[in-house]
């Protein structure tokens, strides 16, 4: 920012998004889009809840923690979308400074409480092929309420720790986001301060995170796909391979526009917008797709939930 904007340093109030560019004839088709793919997320998600907790079958670890990513789906498109929404609307999101903040700190606190749960969901399917013997035992009620509540507290402290040290930084004048939501790459363009901390901070707290938690899930898999590759009935390894590949699906969507847009050098504004557009919108609704259509008993239990509906 230059010398004179910092001179007229102001409190600021609000931030605009201006989003992703586009045609001004498609305001109204993205709008249907967003808004579509917004409510087809709440609703997969919800329907993933439903089947598991009206399923007696499915009342294991793994789905529990199906439940766990879904609420987290459902939560981080929460933060994100309906603002985009909006801004069809208004011709420009205008968001608070407390919106900001607020926006930033739930999508980090959510998205890393997301990278520690794949990480987890890997540990668990470990176990379950690993040690088949001691699964019951090791994978318990505790076990899995600890496990829960350290991603929530570790997502808490990363997200704590990034919007502390963005928004106790001075702001000029200019409150324009050149993106679709408060993210810290989009924000630290508008500080009137030296930024170079607050970018090697980022870089290495989610490249630490990042790395740990792909490492933990990759040395899980090397363990895991010998041991289904020893598994006797063709069934079993079809089984086990299709919980694994819907597992690692979802990874691979999560890692590759978090690579892209956190951990790359430079910035290319508009199509970092775009693949937050994914990270944010689609890969939430993907989701339980992936799920639904590579696991054998969320669709028997889907079919079970279907036939009682359509009874009544």
């Amino acid at each position: 920012m230059s010398g004179m904007e910092c001179e007229n340093q102001t409190s600021l109030t609000e931030f605009v998004l201006t989003g992703f560019p586009y045609p001004e004839n498609l305001k109204g088709p993205l709008f249907i889009f967003f808004l579509l793919v917004y409510l087809l997320t709440l609703l997969g998600n919800l329907l993933i809840l439903l089947v598991v907790v009206s399923s007696p079958q499915l009342h294991k670890p793994m789905y529990w923690l199906l439940c766990y990513l879904s609420l987290l789906d459902m939560s981080v498109s929460s933060v994100i979308v309906p603002k985009v929404i909006a801004g069809f609307v208004e011709g420009g999101g205008v968001i608070s400074f407390g919106g900001c903040v607020c926006q930033l700190f739930f999508f980090h606190f959510l998205g890393c409480t997301e990278c520690f749960l794949y990480t987890v969901m890997a540990y668990d399917r470990f176990l379950a092929i690993c040690k088949p013997l001691h699964y019951g035992t090791i994978m318990n009620r505790r076990t899995c309420l600890l496990l829960g509540v350290g991603t929530w507290i570790g997502g808490c402290l990363h997200s704590m720790m990034e919007t502390t040290l963005i928004f106790r930084l001075p702001f000029g004048w200019r409150n324009q986001v050149n993106y679709i939501f408060c993210d810290i790459p989009a924000v630290l363009k508008l500080a009137c301060a030296n930024t170079s901390l607050n970018e090697k901070v980022t870089m290495i707290d989610v490249g630490m995170v990042a790395t740990a938690c792909f490492f933990l899930i990759l040395t899980s898999y090397v363990c895991i796909v010998p041991a289904v590759m020893k598994i006797c009935s063709v069934e079993g390894r079809q089984r086990a391979f299709s919980t694994c590949t819907a597992h690692l699906t979802v990874v691979v969507t999560y890692y590759v526009p978090l690579v892209f847009i956190y951990l790359r050098p430079g910035s290319q504004g508009a199509l970092d917008g775009v693949v937050a557009v994914f990270y944010t919108s689609l890969a939430p609704l993907l989701n339980p797709i992936v799920y639904t259509l590579r696991n054998k008993d969320i669709k028997v239990a889907l079919t079970r939930l279907s036939s009682r509906t359509s009874a009544f």
